[in-house]
């Protein structure tokens, strides 16, 4: 049984939303959301559940990821029809629509996140061609090394997993993982990986020293 939490505040939509996808045998509507708020408080009473948010809600994204996924929770965002969304928000998210999504498409993406999958629909997408000074700074000052830890770290390795490829010992990882989390500024192995994502640039590094880590072990 897939649980939907849908967080709106345009009650027609969410209305709307919740009678195409209650008719669904394997679906189940379990909170209907309002505000943040409510939002938050029902993530945490729902694990394992999809999360279905809108940018009218105007959460903070990122937040709300990183409270989301620790619950094994999916997110998808719905966003106004004419809005335009920058890749590094996309990202983040398991799938994106747009209010105006078909009632069979809208099934169709929620099963999809529920089991695992992306649904993204591309077309109110816009690349970010602004410069991510940020991503740059901290890309900059991350040392080779530390890159692919970053990079182990976003594919969800843990500490042992990733000594285990670099041929150090677990303590040495932790030891980097201090001095990564100084020069990035996060707290804990998950907002490194939402900070690592948001930023672009610092992703597309990320991503380069994986595939480098990758062919030496192969």
């Amino acid at each position: 049984m897939n649980r939907l939490i849908l967080a709106d505040n345009q009650a027609i939509f969410r209305a709307g939303a919740a009678r195409v996808l209650a008719l669904e045998d394997d679906m189940r509507i379990v909170a209907q959301c309002e505000d943040v708020a409510k939002l938050f408080s029902a993530v945490d009473s729902f694990r394992n559940a999809t999360v279905m948010v809108s940018t009218s809600l105007c959460p903070d994204f990122a937040a709300l990821v990183s409270h989301t996924q620790p619950l094994g929770s999916h997110a998808i965002l719905v966003t106004e029809n004419t809005e335009q969304l920058a890749e590094n928000v996309v990202h983040l998210f398991d799938g994106v629509v747009r209010r105006n999504i078909l009632g069979a498409d809208l099934v169709d993406c929620v099963r999809r996140v529920s089991s695992g999958q992306r649904y993204v629909q591309h077309t109110n997408v816009t690349t970010m061609h602004t410069a991510d000074s940020v991503g740059t700074r901290v890309r900059d000052r991350l040392t080779p090394k530390e890159m692919q830890i970053v990079s182990l770290i976003v594919q969800g390795c843990k500490n042992k997993e990733i000594a285990s490829q670099l041929g150090t010992k677990e303590q040495v990882i932790k030891n980097y993982l201090r001095g990564i989390y100084d020069k990035t500024g996060v707290s804990d192995r998950l907002e490194l990986a939402l900070f690592t994502i948001h930023h672009r640039v610092l992703a597309e590094a990320a991503a380069k020293a994986g595939n480098l880590l990758q062919m030496r072990s192969a």
